[in-house]
């Protein structure tokens, strides 16, 4: 049993499982913030049921709340804007999930910012695709299990944040990130992306301030003077 867990694919699960542990924790706080936005718990639930993009989910019930129900249009737009990403994803993804019509169209209610991490996070073809759905599946059950738990309790919780609920999820991020931040390139690109988001964060709505800090990756990638790789390990084109 050890040495299953060892394997890739065994490295890959138990990466997935932990940050569907941390991710579905905050689905806690979106439960109990998106009631206390006037949402009741019925339409609570069907938000994480089927947009099921943490960041979306947040951004709808901040606009709603500020807002109330006038602001539905705006709300739906800022959404739309965080879910843009998810199509970048989709297509990096492709390749990775491989399979015929009806496994790449499942696979789209599961290409998140997590299951798309850390499938990436691995080496080999076959850990990649188990990291993408352990990972996918066990945040959607786990996600949409304390959404409900959020909103029934809602009042009785008090404010999320004081359990620490909402650096969960970006705690989970930076663990899968810190082993890949070897070498001066990923450290810039790092730092960079963090200050502009940084900078960014207290004059744009939510979701512009991630795309710009994705838009440094891109940028060094199209003026990196480096010669470019010709291997064809896939772990390594990562």
């Amino acid at each position: 049993m050890r040495s299953l867990y060892r394997t890739p694919e065994g490295v890959a699960t138990r990466q997935g499982l932990a940050v569907a542990l941390a991710t579905s924790a905050y689905g806690i706080s979106f439960g109990a913030l998106s009631v206390a936005s006037g949402l009741d718990i019925w339409q609570t639930c069907v938000l994480s049921l089927l947009m099921f993009t943490g960041g979306s989910q947040f951004a709808f019930v901040g606009v709603i709340a500020a807002g109330g129900s006038a602001a539905a249009p705006a709300a739906i737009a800022s959404s739309a804007l965080l879910g843009v990403r998810n199509a970048a994803y989709a297509m990096r993804m492709a390749p990775v999930v491989a399979g015929g019509l009806w496994r790449k169209a499942s696979a789209t209610q599961f290409t998140i910012d997590e299951s798309v991490a850390v499938g990436l996070a691995q080496a080999e073809p076959r850990a990649r695709q188990v990291g993408f759905w352990v990972t996918g599946v066990a945040i959607w059950l786990g996600w949409n299990l304390s959404t409900l738990l959020g909103a029934l309790l809602g009042d009785v919780l008090g404010d999320p944040r004081a359990y620490g609920l909402d650096a969960a999820a970006a705690a989970a991020f930076l663990a899968l990130l810190w082993p890949r931040l070897r070498g001066r390139q990923p450290l810039a690109v790092a730092a960079g992306a963090a200050i502009v988001a940084a900078l960014l964060t207290p004059w744009l709505m939510p979701g512009i301030p991630v795309i710009a800090a994705a838009g440094v990756a891109i940028a060094v990638g199209l003026f990196d003077p480096r010669p470019a790789t010709t291997s064809t390990d896939e772990g390594r084109m990562a």
